[in-house]
C-alpha cells in the first residue's frame, strides 16, 4: 500500500475516533430532565382524583399511602392499615394512591384493575381482593391481567365497562399521575405514608400507629 493512501486512511480513522469521542461526551454531559425540580412547586399529596377510603371530616388528620399492590411490604402492612382504619374510624381521612414499582411485573396491571373498578365505584372492593390474593399472583413474571379480570367478574362488575376501562389509555394515565406525583414528592419505595402532607420515616411496625395517634391528639 502506498504511503499517501496509508496516511489518508490513518487520518480518516483518527477523525472517526475523534467524532465518536465527541458524540459520547455530548451525550454523557447533556442536561437530563430531573424527576423533581428543586425550584418547582411540589404536587399536592392528595389530588381531586385520589381514592378516599375513610372520611374523617373537617380538621381530621389526612393519612395518605402510596402503595404497590404487588409489593410484599405493602402486603405486610395491609392488615395493620386495616386495623388502624377501624381503630381510628371517623377520626382520620385515609387516602390511597398508586405507586407501581417498575421491578414488579404486575404492579401496573393491578393498579389498572383497581382504577377500572373505581370507575364503577368499587375501588375498595378491588383493593381488598388484590391484597388478599397477593400470594397467588405476586412476583409472577407473566401477565396476571386475566386473573384480575376474574376478580372483577366475581365482584359483579359490568364487564364490558371494565374491559373498556382497562383498554382506555386514560386509565393508565390516571395510575401514572399518582406515580409521577409520588416521585415529585420524594417517594422511592412502598409503602410510603404521609400525614397532613409530611412524609413519615418508619423504623418500627408501630411507628405508623404512633404517628396517627399523635396527629389525632393534635400533635401532642
Amino acid at each position: 500500500m502506498k504511503t499517501p493512501l496509508k496516511a489518508a486512511i490513518a487520518t480518516a480513522v483518527v477523525l472517526i475516533v475523534v467524532f465518536v469521542a465527541a458524540l459520547i461526551y455530548i451525550l454523557v454531559n447533556r442536561d437530563v430532565p430531573s424527576s423533581a425540580d428543586g425550584d418547582a412547586t411540589p404536587p399536592p399529596v392528595v389530588q381531586e382524583s385520589s381514592h378516599i377510603l375513610d372520611e374523617g371530616g373537617d380538621g381530621a388528620p389526612i393519612v395518605v399511602e402510596f402503595l404497590d399492590f404487588e409489593c410484599e411490604a405493602c402486603g405486610a402492612f395491609y392488615p395493620i392499615v386495616e386495623d388502624l382504619r377501624k381503630q381510628y374510624s371517623g377520626q382520620i381521612t385515609y387516602v390511597v394512591r398508586y405507586f407501581p414499582l417498575p421491578g414488579h411485573s404486575n404492579s401496573t396491571n393491578a393498579a389498572v384493575a383497581a382504577e377500572s373498578a373505581a370507575q364503577q365505584g368499587r375501588f375498595e372492593d378491588m383493593y381488598h381482593r388484590l391484597f388478599e390474593t397477593q400470594a397467588e399472583w405476586g412476583e409472577a413474571q407473566d401477565s396476571r391481567a386475566d386473573m384480575f379480570r376474574t376478580f372483577a367478574e366475581e365482584l359483579g362488575l359490568d364487564m364490558a365497562a371494565y374491559d373498556a376501562a382497562v383498554a382506555d389509555p386514560a386509565t393508565a394515565e390516571r395510575v401514572a399521575l399518582d406515580f409521577d406525583d409520588g416521585r415529585a414528592l420524594g417517594v422511592a419505595s412502598t409503602p410510603t405514608f404521609f400525614i397532613d402532607g409530611e412524609m413519615l420515616e418508619l423504623q418500627e411496625w408501630g411507628d405508623l400507629e404512633a404517628a396517627i395517634e399523635t396527629a389525632v391528639n393534635g400533635g401532642s
